[in-house]
């Protein structure tokens, strides 16, 4: 009994250990259904120092542009969002938010079109970019149904994932294999419909989005090209 004991404080008493994160690339060709131009996107995350990492994606054609860019620090196994920017143009109505993630106060405090935004920060909380690496890595490690407090312009949402099965998907650089997830909700509530897919080989790398908003518009990006680690994406 006093071995067991012993063997459990040893275990606990082991550093957590931190998330493994590799900076990657890509660029996709980005479709709404409704437009008949195709435009591009690009992902990207680096390490900006040694704590801080960056996330952007753009994407832009010819009626449309959306910039979204997200900094977190990593403590363990859990991401600490540091700052938020997302501004679209076009399609509609064009949107800004900013949040600033003042941990010492406990606050997130930015803007939402124009309207000051002040909101509780508690452990755990994520921004609308950061979310999808923490997705990201729970698919890697294997989890079915993840579930995140995020940051949504003025308010505080929960989103819930599960994972669908494995499913090949054909990019222009190959067929690579796929975990494919699906953002859970409530029909009754939400007509919306994403379904991501991550490649299984290439550090679960976003090769595909697909979305559909509330009104039927429908929102696509497919892979073009990437790098993970410095490594060029090759699929089969």
């Amino acid at each position: 009994m006093r071995r067991v004991l012993l063997l459990t404080l040893a275990v606990l008493a082991l550093p957590v250990q931190a998330l493994e994160l590799k900076p990657f690339s890509a660029s996709y060709t980005a479709d709404w259904k409704q437009v008949p131009v195709s435009g591009t996107a690009q992902r990207s995350l680096e390490k900006v120092d040694a704590e801080t990492w960056r996330l952007d994606f753009e994407a832009s054609m010819l009626v449309a542009s959306f910039n979204e860019r997200s900094t977190f620090k990593i403590e363990g196994e859990r991401f600490i969002p540091q700052s938020y920017r997302l501004k679209r143009s076009g399609l509609g109505r064009g949107k800004t938010i900013s949040h600033e993630f003042d941990w010492q106060a406990k606050k997130v405090i930015g803007e939402d079109r124009g309207d000051s935004v002040e909101l509780p920060l508690n452990t755990g909380l994520l921004d609308k970019s950061t979310y999808q690496i923490a997705l990201q890595h729970a698919v890697a490690a294997g989890e079915k149904s993840m579930s995140y407090q995020v940051v949504d312009g003025d308010e505080i949402e929960t989103y819930d994932f599960r994972v669908l099965g494995e499913e090949a998907v054909s990019t222009k650089a190959g067929q690579v294999d796929a975990i494919k997830v699906e953002r859970v909700r409530d029909p009754t509530q939400s007509k919306r419909q994403t379904i991501l897919w991550f490649a299984k080989d290439w550090d679960f790398l976003l090769v595909r989005l697909h979305q559909i908003e509330k009104d039927g518009k429908e929102y696509q990006i497919m892979l073009q090209e990437g790098t993970v680690d410095g490594r060029t994406v090759k699929g089969n």
